[in-house]
């Protein structure tokens, strides 16, 4: 009896991999271009390296041809760097709906936090930085295109 249990298990155990495999196949993916929460920015999300990624791509309160400057950062020899195309966003890993051991840049204010990254669905990201680990603040994002 124990012989055609076995293989039953393991079947069953096959079966539920498989389901589970087809099911993150289906998972929107976080890649594309999110539009912040509160001053209209937009970041564009990328694989580098297996991990996410994310550069700035422009806010609705620029005008064209405007490129500001990351004039708020600790380090004076970087002010003057331009902020779209700036990497803000760098090394999460995990997926398919949680990705964390990143670094997030935020201009505002110069700093790098640690944070996550949740894919609430296809349309909604949940962004937390976090100065320590108890002092977390989240944004969420809607996606753009």
């Amino acid at each position: 009896m124990t012989s055609k249990i076995v293989p039953a298990i393991m079947l069953a155990m096959g079966l539920s991999t498989v389901g589970a495999g087809s099911s993150l196949a289906n998972s929107p993916a976080i890649e594309g271009v999110w539009q912040t929460h509160d001053d209209g920015g937009q970041v564009e999300l990328f694989d580098c390296d297996g991990k996410i990624c994310g550069r700035g791509r422009g806010s609705t309160h620029l005008q064209p041809g405007d490129n500001p400057k990351d004039v708020h950062n600790k380090n004076p020899a970087l002010r003057e760097r331009p902020l779209l195309g700036l990497e803000v966003i760098h090394g999460f890993a995990g997926g398919p709906s949680i990705w964390k051991g990143g670094t997030l840049y935020r201009p505002q204010d110069g700093g790098t936090y640690s944070g996550a990254l949740e894919l609430v669905d296809g349309e909604t990201l949940k962004v937390t930085g976090c100065v320590a680990p108890i002092l977390c603040q989240t944004q969420v994002w809607k996606r753009v295109h």
